[in-house]
């Protein structure tokens, strides 16, 4: 059974083509700050919190942020499906939740405050039937239509590695744009399906082209060679340092405003509802980077499982310049 859920929000007054987000793998992220890890002794936390969680999911919670409304598809199972349900009522504006046997899994992110460090650990998650992933398929491609549909997070047991750059094909297909954000072999298959937009960081950019990108001529002409084989836009995130953005006719790099980072949980989902808002709202790929950047430092400010909030982005748009630094024909 399909499960519709919708919340009632301020979004932007303007009309945007439709957004949905699939999560194969979701699960309820809970976050703990401790004082220092001691090994074979309990810790006890001096704060928590618990959100839905999967990168598909905090895309659209990302999204709501943003005042742009968009669906949510995911598979929930057991009590914690219950508990993940409940959750996102209150953090996303339409959520499609497809009841599967098994149990939604629990992510847990450690925050130790001395020395500083993040620890994290990702459930495992239910098995997928065949008929429930074409149940996810045919609702993803319904909500999609000519619009944009963001296919990101790990891919449960069981689940084909080319599984996304099929949807993908076939929601090219009908007119919508997809847009990949995953790792290995799902992004090896993915590309193949010259999606709209991908979103890989350095090293996973490393992996694609087989080679070292130490210098940021590399890493753009690294970008122009997938974004040339019918890619719409590449978008690499470099952390700190922060991304590149190109469009087949230029590179865009901008840095990412100085914040002090408490965690780095969901910014780049953040990153990825940044670049999707600007872009349907047919902001050019300048813009686009800006609020990219500033949705994912908003999101490295907050504790935990946290995402940056509205007026924390305005506030950090201003604070992000952006530069067109070479000709996207010329870095081959």
């Amino acid at each position: 059974m399909t499960i519709d859920q919708t919340t009632t929000r301020s979004t932007e007054t303007q009309s945007l083509p439709p957004i949905v987000t699939l999560t194969l793998n979701p699960g309820v992220d809970v976050s703990f700050e401790i004082p220092h890890l001691i090994e074979d002794q309990k810790v006890h936390a001096t704060a928590s919190r618990y959100d839905p969680g999967g990168n598909g999911i905090n895309v659209a919670r990302a999204l709501a942020r943003l005042r742009v409304p968009a669906h949510a598809c995911c598979v929930v199972a057991g009590e914690i499906g219950d508990l993940l349900e409940r959750l996102l009522v209150h953090e996303i504006d339409h959520s499609h939740c497809v009841r599967i046997e098994g149990e939604t899994r629990i992510n847990v992110t450690l925050q130790q405050q001395e020395p500083r460090a993040q620890y994290e650990v990702s459930g495992i998650g239910p098995q997928l039937s065949a008929f429930t992933l074409q149940k996810l398929v045919d609702e993803v491609t319904r909500l999609a239509s000519d619009g944009y549909a963001v296919l990101t997070g790990s891919l449960c047991p069981g689940v084909d590695a080319g599984f996304y750059a099929e949807l993908a094909q076939q929601l090219r297909s009908q007119g919508a744009r997809p847009i990949i954000d995953a790792q290995g072999e799902a992004l090896v298959h993915a590309i193949k399906s010259k999606p709209f937009l991908i979103k890989p960081n350095r090293f996973e950019l490393e992996q694609l082209v087989k080679r070292p990108l130490p210098e940021m001529a590399d890493v753009s002409r690294a970008a122009c060679e997938l974004q040339a084989g019918g890619i719409d836009y590449v978008c690499v995130s470099l952390g700190g340092d922060g991304a590149l953005l190109v469009d087949g006719k230029y590179t865009y790099y901008a840095h990412a405003p100085a914040v002090t980072v408490s965690s780095t949980v969901g910014s780049g989902d953040s990153m990825v509802a940044g670049l999707i808002t600007a872009l349907a709202r047919g902001e050019g790929p300048a813009e686009a980077l800006r609020l990219g950047l500033a949705c994912g430092s908003g999101t490295a400010e907050k504790p935990g499982t946290g995402l940056f909030d509205y007026n924390q982005v305005q506030t950090l748009l201003r604070r992000v310049e952006v530069a067109r630094v070479t000709d996207c024909d010329l870095a081959g």
